[in-house]
């Protein structure tokens, strides 16, 4: 019932060189993938992935390789700053029992670099440096434009580029746009050699009065920690009006003042923590300022030839780190959807 062959791919993060590898394989479909950025980003610190999220990493035969590069966490320990420990919470046993998966935190950059070899290996074109400008859908196919005049054509079409996805602005559902959630973060990774060894052995959660700080391991020896504090914070108005500006006015002074802020708080705290907090802390010489969007709920995720994966259809607030899980959830489902030929495309 008319397969498609050939597939475009805008967006070169997870869900979409997951999509480019599973498709290719599972589907026999040829894909190019298209990425904004000039080059592989470097962006995000380190994210989680939750057992369902292994099992398809597993079931793309790259298991061994991401766990080679990240840090299992079975246990967080639930501290309360100024009153001391609350509870040890197992957060993966359950679910690995069930499916033979670990709960895996990796640095974002070291995941992408497994998944650039497997899509290099496979010889499936990534382009960088492409922003698309327009999308048109006939009976027949899809065509995309990029701002540098070229154009590409193909049966169908994957919207993989995130939170802020271009595809979903120009062509499948313009009125549905990000919502600033009231939390933003500070996030940094620090080498922990020194630190306490219950840093560097599962993941620890310090409840504030302004927020939670957390922290776990993220490298396979745990020499590498990856901390972020989260909290309430007001939208800026900036002078200009530009909401954009704004957080970039809203970067300078945050990252100018966060260690302050921290080390404040940090110091309401008693027991053994407070000095080693303030250490890590102190550590830390390069930190990332990140507002937390999410997409309204209710919007279009399609047209007849365009589908959107992952954060591009459903961006959620990485409280539940489910985010780069269910990017690869939609990928093994509509590798799945498409060879039913029972349905039309």
């Amino acid at each position: 019932a008319n397969m498609p062959n050939q597939a475009i791919i805008i967006g070169a993060g997870p869900a979409g060189l997951a999509a480019a590898l599973q498709l290719h394989r599972n589907n026999n479909i040829a894909i190019t993938v298209y990425e904004l950025r000039p080059e592989p980003t470097t962006l995000g610190g380190a994210i989680g992935l939750f057992p369902n999220g292994m099992r398809l990493v597993h079931r793309l035969g790259l298991h061994e390789e991401v766990v080679a590069r990240g840090f299992s966490v079975t246990d967080m320990e639930i501290h309360s700053l100024p009153n001391g420990d609350i509870a040890k919470v197992d957060i993966s046993g359950w679910a690995n029992r069930q499916t033979g998966f670990e709960y895996l935190r990796i640095r974002r950059k070291d995941l992408q670099g497994v998944l650039l070899d497997a899509v290099a290996k496979d010889q499936i074109p990534v382009h960088y440096n492409k922003r698309i400008i327009s999308v048109t859908e006939s009976t027949t196919d899809v065509t995309v434009t990029f701002s540098d005049g070229s154009t590409d054509t193909a049966d169908i079409l994957l919207g993989c580029d995130g939170l802020h996805s271009s595809v979903r602005r120009l062509h499948v559902d313009p009125s549905i746009v990000p919502e600033y959630s009231g939390i933003a973060g500070t996030q940094s990774i620090i080498d922990c050699t020194g630190l306490p060894e219950e840093l560097s052995t599962h993941a620890n959660a310090f409840l504030t009065r302004t927020g939670i700080l957390a922290m776990m391991p993220c490298s396979p020896s745990g020499d590498e920690l990856f901390w972020f504090f989260s909290r309430e914070t007001p939208i800026p108005h900036s002078e200009s009006g530009n909401a954009r500006d704004g957080w970039e006015e809203r970067r300078q002074k945050e990252v100018a003042e966060y260690k302050d802020t921290i080390l404040s708080i940090i110091g309401e705290g008693k027991g053994k923590w407070p000095e080693a907090l303030t250490e890590m802390v102190n550590r830390t010489d390069a930190v990332g300022f990140y507002p937390i969007f999410r997409l309204p709920l209710g919007g279009k995720w399609y047209t007849s030839r365009t589908v959107l994966l992952g954060d591009a259809a459903h961006a959620m607030q990485p409280h539940a780190g489910q985010g780069v899980s269910m990017a690869l959830e939609d990928v093994f489902l509509l590798s799945r959807l498409l060879k039913d030929d029972q349905r039309s495309l």
